[in-house]
Order: structure tokens, then sequence, then C-alpha cells
């Protein structure tokens, strides 16, 4: 009914907010009036758990009282919005080729869960950022490291983010994954650096052994 073009004046006279883990958390307005359509692209009929919205904008100051029927949280000013299901996520992954498919495809949903699960990403910190970027446009990879890891007895312990000591004019941070011997309780590290810096990151260094200094 929205998408009709005689009720196109209805869609902008809609409060459009993103909530994370049931909590109203964004405004999305878009930058470009053309972009409605993107909100309504992201609506479905038949609402599931399994619904997942990635949106890339800037985030811009707490919406006033009156913009919204009351609810005070920021505006994102978006440019893209991304609706897919985790399903057609982990389908359109690309295959591993030193990987079996089915260690491969257990290790991707684990990471992808404990990364979706990991507290306080609101996509608004550099290190939320960084994760959301990987979850999306690299997780085959680490995928993969996570699922030779397993061959060799070692289980992904630890997933953290710290500035890389190549931050100056650029935000770049480090995101380390911890694994643990399972024998020997030996731990090994390895790394990716994203850059945040703009409204699109982007990775810096391919996944590889991390030593701490």
């Amino acid at each position: 009914m929205l998408s009709k073009p005689e009720n196109r004046y209805l869609v902008r006279q809609l409060c459009w907010v993103f909530s994370i883990e049931g909590l109203d958390t964004y405004i999305l307005a878009p930058r470009d009036s053309a972009d409605y359509s993107l909100l309504l692209d992201a609506l479905r009929s038949s609402p599931s758990p399994s619904d997942l919205d990635l949106v890339i904008g800037m985030k811009g100051p707490m919406a006033p009282s009156q913009m919204c029927n009351g609810l005070i949280v920021p505006v994102v000013i978006f440019d893209q919005i991304y609706p897919f299901t985790r399903e057609e996520f982990f389908k359109a992954m690309p295959k591993s080729e030193k990987t079996p498919q089915k260690e491969y495809s257990a290790a991707a949903e684990e990471l992808f869960d404990r990364i979706m699960q990991m507290t306080d990403n609101a996509g608004s910190m550099n290190h939320n950022r960084a994760l959301n970027y990987l979850v999306v446009r690299y997780l085959h990879r680490i995928s993969e490291a996570v699922a030779e890891a397993f061959a060799r007895d070692e289980s992904l312990t630890a997933v953290d983010v710290r500035p890389s000591p190549l931050s100056g004019t650029r935000a770049i941070v480090d995101a380390i994954f911890s694994f643990t011997n399972r024998n020997t309780d030996v731990i090994s590290k390895q790394f990716v650096r994203v850059d945040v810096t703009d409204e699109f990151p982007f990775l810096v260094t391919r996944l590889s052994p991390y030593y701490d200094r």
C-alpha cells in the first residue's frame, strides 16, 4: 500500500525507527529523498527472528521530542540499507576452497552469533563498526581460520578490538582473534586491520598472525 505512488506522501510523514535487540535505537532519515524506497524495501509483511538489516549512514544529533512522538534517540542519516535474513546471508557466503563445508559452515555460524551477541553494539563506536564490517565482508576468511584452528585442537576463546599502532590521521583498529589449545592451554592469535575513519570501513591488512607487544 505504501509503495503506491499516490501514497508516497505518507512514507515521508512516518517515523522510521531502527531497533536493536528490541530497543528503539535510531531514527532513520534518508540523505536523498529518493531513498525512501530503501525503507519500504526493508519492511517485512511477516517479520521473523532471522530478519536482519544493515544500515550505513552518519550518526547525527538527538532527535527533538516533537520529531517522533516524543522518542528521543539519535538520528542516522543513511545512505544504504540492506535487508536480509540469516539464511540468505549464509547461503550467499563464498564456499571455502581449503576447509570441508560442514566444518566451515559451523564455524561461520558460531562466529556470526558470537559477534552479534556482543553487548553494547549499536554500531556507533569504532570497534563496533569494525566488527560489523568484518561480519558482513570478511566472515568467510575468519571462519576458515576458526575451522582450521579447531582441526588443530584449538578453540576461539576471545575477540578483541584495539586501536592500531598505525592510527594517526586515520582511525585504524586491530580485530584480534585468540585461539586456545584444548590440550596445552597455549594461546595463539590472528588479526585483521580495519580503517574506520570514514562512513564506509575497509580492510587494511588481511588475516595474519598477531604477536603481543
